[in-house]
């Protein structure tokens, strides 16, 4: 699974949420509802049938492009970064990857860290649909709906059905206008080595020359032997910042 499609995973630039209220007026006809009357939820089969056609016509599919992510790497509860990292990467659809990282400064463990995560997208991008977020692979339960701004989105209970590490135990946030996955939070079903005790993953996604793909990934470990660690990558382009600031 590739980190520029909703086949990709691998915590936490948090985009800021206003709360957006809907007043219903009612006629003095229409007597006021119980006050124990409550709105039914979605067909929550119809957001997984929009969800997946969405993401089939995404242009990051079908298009060979390159991004530049960047990387940096916190120990603990450090303010400050103990490694930065830029990486070219490419894609060739439909499960092509490759990367090359093009400047690496501070401690060398952060560099071990971002070549050990972006050998595995280079591993899972073969897998294609294999680690798809889907019904193939997941069982999906509506949770409630939230407001982006004026954007309403669903939130998804996310189950995978089998303990994989390329699959993630968590939610989801689908558009409700779009029906594009606008961010992924979660665990992996199976933990990916002995050395990570454990990992929290947050994916946040928008448009990138009309394709839609992981602007940021962000993950908190805790690794064996060497504690905490936080790790915010950042893809680099006109619709994304520049800098990256860890998540508190």
């Amino acid at each position: 699974m590739s980190d520029c499609s909703i086949t990709t995973k691998v915590k936490m630039l948090w985009l800021a949420a206003v709360v957006f209220s809907l007043t219903m007026t009612l006629s003095s006809q229409t007597p006021p509802p119980s006050p124990n009357r409550q709105h039914a939820p979605p067909d929550l089969n119809l957001i997984l049938r929009s969800m997946e056609a969405v993401e089939q016509r995404n242009p990051a599919h079908s298009h060979s492009f390159e991004v530049t992510r960047n990387y940096q790497v916190f120990r603990a509860d450090d303010k400050q970064p103990t490694s930065e990292i830029t990486a070219e990467i490419s894609f060739i659809p439909p499960d092509v990857e490759s990367y090359k990282i093009t400047q690496a400064s501070g401690n060398p463990r952060g560099v071990k860290i971002v070549d050990a995560i972006l050998a595995r997208e280079m591993e899972s991008a073969a897998e294609g649909a294999h680690a798809s977020i889907g019904r193939m692979n997941y069982d999906f339960t509506f949770l409630r709906q939230e407001d982006f701004g004026l954007v309403p989105e669903y939130v998804l209970l996310l189950i995978p059905k089998r303990k994989e590490k390329d699959l993630l135990r968590g939610q989801i946030w689908v558009d409700a206008n779009t029906f594009h996955i606008r961010r992924i939070e979660g665990v992996p079903a199976k933990n990916p080595s002995w050395w990570i005790k454990d990992v929290h993953i947050t994916l946040q996604f928008a448009t990138v020359d009309e394709m839609w793909m992981p602007v940021s990934f962000d993950a908190i470990a805790t690794v064996r032997l060497l504690g905490q660690f936080t790790l915010a990558g950042l893809t680099v382009s006109p619709h994304t910042p520049q800098r990256l600031a860890k998540v508190n």
